[in-house]
């Protein structure tokens, strides 16, 4: 009888032992914000992410929990598979407690109310994600204070306000992604010391005002303005921009010329269309570039035999002239234009073959200038019916 007292007495010590060390695992601090962190949240239906974090085990063996010695350095918040339904519920203060956190991520769902301000107490923070959920309010100015933060993403929510210029100023940061939200105000100055930001992406919101040749740094290699009411010339923006391989300024109300060093940018896409844009296109060599879509502005002069090395090539509904070059038309006709949109111009004429059959992967069209188109092509829906454009137009902008 004593014997089996004595190995129960045993047990008994090893489970007291083993629950007091793993309760002694984590900082107490972290301990208590990691619960109120997760008492502010739940499963969406369909997700079963929390299903497994039992506070009566050691919490740096939860999903998505990462611990260094006794202190919490990552928190991924909810389950990164694809098709997972997410969170629900707000983003507790308590984070802001996590005082060794590197990196904060919580997946797509449905977190609502605002961001917290205490995040900026996370002087160790370099990663913050926190995309594609419901979060709204402004952005916190307090942000700026996390001195070596390198990536902020806060995209696809519903942020509103304008972006704290204290963001600007921080110097490690290298990727700023705030697309889909509805932000205000002007696009705020980068610090002229810090050459790391490489990615820069603000589309779809609504930011105005004009960006001066010295807001954004050499070192940006992305750059996304898309779908704004940003306004006023970027000629000495763009021209100081040599490093980027990415490039969208489409659906804005930019002004004055397209510098002829945009067309020798070694990206894929230039996206320009619908803003503002007036006068020549003059590359200075032959376009590299596979798409360039320079629709819906106010571009004129005669087009640019330069261009005739695009693939995909976009100048409908512009103010062009003259004939169309004839290096267009043989690289057409070889299927190496795989799209040349001339609609909605002022063009006098093309040397083109009525009876020639345009390659079957090539799309032409030449609807509404001062010509009769020689040959019939579809058009896009938004071409209109019209044929040719009225001569009295014509005979005006000629004037």
């Amino acid at each position: 009888m004593k014997i089996l007292m004595m190995m129960v007495m045993i047990h008994l010590l090893c489970f007291l032992q083993s629950s007091f060390f793993t309760f002694a695992i984590l900082d107490p601090i972290d301990f208590l914000s990691l619960q109120s962190i997760r008492n502010s949240l739940a499963d969406s239906p369909g997700s079963n992410y929390f299903s497994s974090w039992d506070f009566t085990s050691d919490p740096c063996n939860f999903p998505g929990v990462y611990c260094d010695s006794d202190k919490i350095i990552a928190l991924n918040l909810g389950d990164p598979s694809a098709g997972s339904p997410g969170l629900t519920g707000r983003l507790h203060p308590a984070i802001g407690n996590l005082s060794s956190l590197a990196e904060f991520t919580v997946v797509p769902g449905r977190i609502i109310g605002t961001l917290p301000n205490s995040i900026s107490q996370l002087k160790n923070l370099r990663f913050l994600g926190i995309s594609r959920n419901f979060i709204s309010g402004d952005i916190p100015a307090s942000l700026g204070q996390i001195q070596g933060l390198r990536t902020l993403d806060l995209s696809f929510n519903q942020f509103s306000g304008a972006i704290p210029f204290s963001i600007g100023t921080l110097p490690a940061l290298s990727n700023l992604i705030l697309n889909n939200n509805r932000l205000s105000g002007s696009v705020p100055p980068f610090s002229s010391q810090s050459q790391t930001l490489t990615r820069l992406d603000l589309k779809y919101n609504n930011l105005s005002g004009s960006i001066s040749s010295t807001s954004l740094p050499s070192s940006l290699q992305y750059l996304s303005l898309s779908w704004n009411r940003l306004e006023g010339p970027v000629d000495r923006i763009l021209t100081g921009l040599n490093s980027l391989n990415y490039l969208d300024l489409s659906m804005n109300r930019f002004t004055g010329s397209i510098p002829a060093s945009v067309f020798s940018f070694p990206i894929t896409n230039l996206q320009l269309q619908r803003n503002s844009f007036s006068g020549p296109v003059q590359p200075v060599d032959q376009v590299t570039i596979p798409t360039v879509d320079l629709s819906y502005n106010r571009l004129s002069g005669q087009i640019s035999p330069m261009l005739s090395t695009v693939q995909n090539l976009y100048l409908n509904n512009n103010r062009f002239t003259g004939q169309v070059p004839g290096s267009l038309v043989d690289r057409l006709m070889e299927a190496s234009i795989q799209i040349l949109y001339l609609q909605h111009n002022f063009l006098t004429g093309i040397e083109i073959n009525p009876t020639a059959e345009i390659p079957l992967s090539s799309s032409l069209c030449l609807q509404y200038n001062c010509m009769v188109p020689p040959v019939q092509t579809p058009c896009p829906l938004k071409a209109g019916m019209q044929k040719t454009r009225p001569t009295d137009q014509c005979i005006e902008w000629r004037g």
